[in-house]
C-alpha cells in the first residue's frame, strides 16, 4: 500500500513539472492576438511558475501580454532564435533586432538571436537597431 501511494505521488510530481511545451505550429493560436502560430522564426512562449504555458505568434505579442502580467510569476520567458527556427531560447539572453528588412507576424519587424554575432551580421545585411531584453521591452512599451 505504501509503495502504491509513493508511486502515485511520484507520478503526480513528474506530471506537474514546470517546463516549456512544444508549440503546435499551424494549429495553436496566439494567446494574445488569437492568430494561428505558423512562423517558427518569430514565435515565443511564456511558462508560469505553476506550469501554465502560453504561446505567441510574435515576440511583440508576448511582450504586450507581459505588460498585463506580473513577470515574477514566470518560470520561462522564451523567444524563437531567428537563425534556428523553432528553437526557443531565454529572452533574457537573446539579442533583439528591429529591422524593416525582416517582417514579423504582427508588424513590429522584431526578431531574436541567440548570439550577438548572428544579430550583428543580420543587422549589417538588413539594417535596423539592436536591443537587449530590457531595451526591447522599453521600445515596445513606447509604441501604441
Amino acid at each position: 500500500m505504501k509503495k502504491a501511494v509513493l508511486l502515485t505521488m511520484a507520478l503526480i510530481a513528474l506530471g506537474c513539472q514546470v517546463k516549456p511545451k512544444p508549440i503546435a505550429y499551424g494549429t495553436e493560436t496566439c494567446a494574445f492576438c488569437r492568430m494561428t502560430i505558423v512562423d517558427r522564426q518569430h514565435a515565443a512562449q511564456l511558462v508560469t511558475a505553476k506550469g501554465r504555458s502560453s504561446s505567441f505568434d510574435a515576440i511583440e505579442c508576448m511582450v504586450h501580454q507581459l505588460m498585463e502580467m506580473e513577470q515574477t510569476e514566470m518560470a520561462y520567458i522564451l523567444v524563437s532564435d531567428y537563425t534556428a527556427p523553432g528553437e526557443l531560447i531565454p529572452a533574457s539572453e537573446a539579442v533583439f533586432l528591429v529591422s524593416p528588412g525582416i517582417p514579423s507576424p504582427m508588424g513590429a519587424n522584431l526578431s531574436a538571436f541567440s548570439t550577438h554575432t548572428d544579430a550583428s551580421e543580420t543587422l549589417e545585411a538588413k539594417g535596423g537597431s539592436l536591443y537587449d531584453w530590457e531595451g526591447i521591452q522599453v521600445n515596445l512599451k513606447s509604441k501604441p
